[in-house]
């Protein structure tokens, strides 16, 4: 009886209860998008193959938690190395690579693309926690210069793959993994007059990163699809006819959804990639303002657990492996959610859990399998001070 309640003490089941809901949301969101898709694609049923993706997730979580996430303090860096050797892969142009839109992004594999920068993002996430747990308890009170040794070594593990990013190039991706690297910073200790600096230097070099997009794309080695993007989103119905066309139909699909939205299946404007990168907009117009704000709260319980999950722990390392979940979890709604009404330029970001894509929902749920895996060693604790 105790031992049976040891067990069932270690699964967070708010957090698998909030999952389970925008599962559903998925599923019903892929499943009326795919009437909006062309013709060719129509007959492939997106919507189950995302409930075999959430199946293969669950076993990932399940997986993750029979492993002490202790251990992969230990094998932090070989996981690095391995995630920038399938990155180096691409810039290599090894066989198998496969370039979609401009971006050498993914290897074609015989079950399908996979994108290794999403696995690589866990691997920051691990590596940066180690890093600052390192470098905490050699500094026990650190200085000034202690603080920006930490920040030197936290840029120079996020620097090789972020280079490499840009190569692809993957502007969307880049920007996640700054996120994470940012989130992590953040709850590091570091003085916030070194982290006020840092926000400081940042502004500046995102106005000299547009300057250069808009007039030196070469250098930066832009594409001209990513260019389009960027003149579609600051003047769509300038460039209707193309650059602007998927903003313009996503802004109008939300807009036509108004406050409770049209009715389930009650698509009446054709948006290109509805199933994947532009799902909210589907959720938008289906079930309006209050549906599309339902989701939104979804995402707002998940990160607030997983918040919670964080603060309840007494581990560092645990500490900071969900705080770089959160950081890249919220960055990328916040990201997907304000591309599709027009607030932020169109990334190729998709929505966590919601978008249609097997590699990317296999990370986030890999993801939340490290914050359960932490929730479970902290309920472990709990319940051994009990006794």
């Amino acid at each position: 009886m105790e031992n049976e309640k040891t067990v069932q003490s270690k699964i967070d089941y708010h957090l698998l209860f909030i999952l389970f809901l925008i599962a559903i949301v998925s599923a019903i969101a892929i499943e009326s998008a795919r009437e909006t898709l062309p013709a060719k694609l129509q007959h492939i049923n997106f919507a189950q193959k995302q409930l075999m993706w959430y199946g293969v997730g669950v076993v990932v979580i399940a997986v993750t938690m029979l492993v002490d996430y202790d251990r992969l303090f230990k094998i932090a860096w070989y996981l690095y190395g391995f995630g920038m050797i399938l990155l180096l892969g691409l810039e290599l142009n090894v066989p198998g690579t496969l370039t979609i839109k401009g971006a050498t992004s993914w290897y074609s594999l015989p079950g399908g693309n996979f994108q290794p920068s999403e696995l690589m993002k866990i691997f920051m996430i691990i590596v940066i926690s180690r890093i600052i747990v390192n470098h905490r308890e050699k500094y026990h009170d650190p200085t000034l210069q202690d603080d920006l040794k930490l920040l030197g070594k936290i840029g120079l593990s996020l620097l090789p793959p972020l280079f490499l990013l840009a190569r692809q190039p993957d502007m969307g991706m880049s920007m996640v993994f700054m996120a994470i690297t940012g989130s992590l910073i953040l709850v590091s200790g570091i003085r916030l007059r070194i982290i006020a600096a840092i926000v400081g230097v940042a502004v500046l070099g995102a106005t000299a990163f547009i300057v250069a997009f808009l007039y030196f794309p070469d250098v930066l080695k832009i594409q001209q699809y990513q260019l389009n993007r960027f003149y579609g989103w600051l003047n769509p119905y300038e460039y209707s006819s193309d650059q602007g066309f998927q903003l313009i139909k996503s802004l109008l699909a939300i807009g036509s959804g108004e406050l409770y939205g049209k009715g389930y299946k009650n698509l009446d404007v054709y948006l290109p990639e509805s199933h994947t990168d532009f799902i909210f907009s589907i959720i938008g117009e289906q079930f309006g303002f209050i549906g599309a704000s339902i989701v939104v709260s979804l995402f707002f319980l998940l990160i607030y657990r997983m918040i919670q999950i964080a603060l309840e722990c007494h581990d560092p390392f645990g500490s900071y492996l969900c705080a770089g979940v959160i950081g890249m979890i919220t960055f990328q709604v916040f990201q997907n959610v304000g591309m599709t009404i027009g607030l932020l330029p169109i990334t190729g970001l998709p929505l966590p859990f919601v978008s249609y894509g097997g590699s990317s929902l296999a990370t986030y749920m890999l993801a939340i399998g490290l914050v359960l895996n932490v929730r479970s060693r902290t309920q472990k604790f709990m319940f051994s001070a009990e006794q």
